[in-house]
Protein backbone atom coordinates (compact mmCIF):
# COMPACT_ATOMS: atom_id res chain seq x y z
CA UNK A 1 0.00 0.00 0.00
CA UNK A 2 1.15 3.45 -0.72
CA UNK A 3 1.36 5.96 1.58
CA UNK A 4 1.10 10.08 0.40
CA UNK A 5 1.76 12.47 3.23
CA UNK A 6 0.95 16.32 2.28
CA UNK A 7 2.08 18.67 4.24
CA UNK A 8 2.34 23.16 3.63
CA UNK A 9 -0.51 24.88 3.54
CA UNK A 10 -2.19 27.53 5.94
CA UNK A 11 -3.61 30.95 6.21
CA UNK A 12 -2.64 33.90 3.95
CA UNK A 13 -4.12 37.19 2.79
CA UNK A 14 -4.82 37.37 -1.45
CA UNK A 15 -2.09 37.75 -3.25
CA UNK A 16 0.20 35.96 -1.26
CA UNK A 17 2.31 32.60 -1.78
CA UNK A 18 1.76 29.20 0.04
CA UNK A 19 4.13 26.16 -1.03
CA UNK A 20 2.62 22.31 -0.81
CA UNK A 21 4.48 19.39 -0.26
CA UNK A 22 3.83 15.64 -1.25
CA UNK A 23 5.45 12.79 -0.29
CA UNK A 24 4.64 9.10 -1.73
CA UNK A 25 6.12 5.96 -0.12
CA UNK A 26 7.73 3.33 -1.60
CA UNK A 27 10.29 2.81 -4.32
CA UNK A 28 8.18 2.17 -7.51
CA UNK A 29 7.57 4.35 -10.35
CA UNK A 30 4.56 7.14 -10.24
CA UNK A 31 3.12 7.05 -13.24
CA UNK A 32 0.64 9.54 -11.82
CA UNK A 33 1.18 12.66 -8.99
CA UNK A 34 -0.87 15.63 -8.49
CA UNK A 35 -2.86 17.81 -6.55
CA UNK A 36 -6.63 18.25 -6.15
CA UNK A 37 -8.44 20.58 -3.87
CA UNK A 38 -11.95 20.61 -2.78
CA UNK A 39 -13.59 23.48 -1.36
CA UNK A 40 -16.57 23.40 1.40
CA UNK A 41 -19.59 22.57 -0.55
CA UNK A 42 -18.00 21.55 -3.79
CA UNK A 43 -16.87 19.16 -5.73
CA UNK A 44 -13.13 17.81 -5.89
CA UNK A 45 -11.38 18.99 -8.48
CA UNK A 46 -7.91 18.65 -10.40
CA UNK A 47 -5.80 21.45 -10.13
CA UNK A 48 -1.85 20.06 -11.30
CA UNK A 49 -0.58 17.37 -12.13
CA UNK A 50 2.85 15.21 -13.51
CA UNK A 51 1.36 12.19 -15.99
CA UNK A 52 3.38 9.57 -17.45
CA UNK A 53 6.19 9.21 -15.00
CA UNK A 54 6.22 13.00 -14.76
CA UNK A 55 7.05 13.68 -18.93
CA UNK A 56 4.15 16.10 -18.85
CA UNK A 57 2.03 18.53 -16.46
CA UNK A 58 -1.13 19.68 -16.77
CA UNK A 59 -2.51 23.00 -14.59
CA UNK A 60 -6.31 23.77 -14.24
CA UNK A 61 -6.98 26.52 -16.21
CA UNK A 62 -7.97 28.72 -13.15
CA UNK A 63 -4.79 28.32 -11.97
CA UNK A 64 -2.29 28.75 -15.10
CA UNK A 65 0.88 31.16 -14.34
CA UNK A 66 -0.14 31.13 -10.84
CA UNK A 67 0.72 27.45 -9.31
CA UNK A 68 3.97 25.67 -10.38
CA UNK A 69 3.93 21.88 -10.17
CA UNK A 70 7.60 21.01 -9.52
CA UNK A 71 9.26 17.51 -8.06
CA UNK A 72 12.28 16.80 -6.04
CA UNK A 73 15.78 16.15 -8.26
CA UNK A 74 16.50 12.70 -5.87
CA UNK A 75 13.51 11.37 -6.25
CA UNK A 76 10.56 11.71 -8.35
CA UNK A 77 8.62 10.33 -5.28
CA UNK A 78 7.94 14.18 -3.65
CA UNK A 79 6.08 17.18 -5.78
CA UNK A 80 5.73 20.28 -4.64
CA UNK A 81 2.87 22.78 -5.45
CA UNK A 82 4.38 26.67 -5.44
CA UNK A 83 0.63 29.09 -4.96
CA UNK A 84 1.91 32.21 -5.79
CA UNK A 85 -1.01 35.42 -6.41
CA UNK A 86 -3.35 33.15 -4.50
CA UNK A 87 -7.08 34.29 -4.23
CA UNK A 88 -9.83 33.58 -1.97
CA UNK A 89 -11.46 31.20 -4.48
CA UNK A 90 -8.35 29.11 -3.72
CA UNK A 91 -9.10 28.12 -0.54
CA UNK A 92 -9.57 24.50 0.06
CA UNK A 93 -8.54 20.95 1.33
CA UNK A 94 -5.42 20.18 -1.04
CA UNK A 95 -4.86 16.52 -1.44
CA UNK A 96 -2.10 14.59 -3.45
CA UNK A 97 -2.80 11.30 -5.04
CA UNK A 98 -0.32 9.66 -7.04
CA UNK A 99 -1.03 6.09 -9.16
CA UNK A 100 1.08 3.42 -9.98
CA UNK A 101 -0.69 2.19 -13.41
CA UNK A 102 0.10 3.35 -16.71
CA UNK A 103 -3.38 3.97 -17.55
CA UNK A 104 -4.25 6.87 -14.94
CA UNK A 105 -2.90 9.00 -17.45
CA UNK A 106 -5.96 9.85 -19.39
CA UNK A 107 -8.34 9.55 -16.39
CA UNK A 108 -6.41 11.84 -14.73
CA UNK A 109 -5.77 14.18 -17.75
CA UNK A 110 -9.85 14.39 -18.34
CA UNK A 111 -9.91 15.37 -14.46
CA UNK A 112 -7.36 18.24 -15.12
CA UNK A 113 -9.26 19.57 -18.25
CA UNK A 114 -12.95 19.22 -17.72
CA UNK A 115 -13.77 20.32 -13.95
CA UNK A 116 -16.72 18.08 -12.47
CA UNK A 117 -15.89 15.09 -13.94
CA UNK A 118 -13.44 13.07 -11.52
CA UNK A 119 -14.51 10.43 -9.40
CA UNK A 120 -12.27 10.36 -6.44
CA UNK A 121 -12.71 6.45 -6.41
CA UNK A 122 -10.56 6.51 -9.88
CA UNK A 123 -7.91 7.43 -8.33
CA UNK A 124 -5.33 5.30 -6.34
CA UNK A 125 -3.75 6.84 -3.33
CA UNK A 126 -4.73 9.93 -1.58
CA UNK A 127 -3.74 11.64 1.16
CA UNK A 128 -5.03 13.18 4.25
CA UNK A 129 -5.51 16.80 2.84
CA UNK A 130 -4.32 20.35 4.07
CA UNK A 131 -5.96 22.87 4.18
CA UNK A 132 -5.37 26.00 2.82
CA UNK A 133 -7.15 29.50 3.28
CA UNK A 134 -7.13 32.85 1.71
CA UNK A 135 -8.45 35.85 2.91
CA UNK A 136 -9.78 38.50 1.29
Amino acid sequence: QVQVVESGGGSVQAGGSLSLSCAASGDKDLFCMGWFRQAPGKEREGVATFLNRGSTTYYADSVKGRFTLSQANATKNTAYLQMNSLKPEDTAMYYCAVDLSPACAPIWMTAIRVPGTMKTADFAHWGQGTVVIVSS
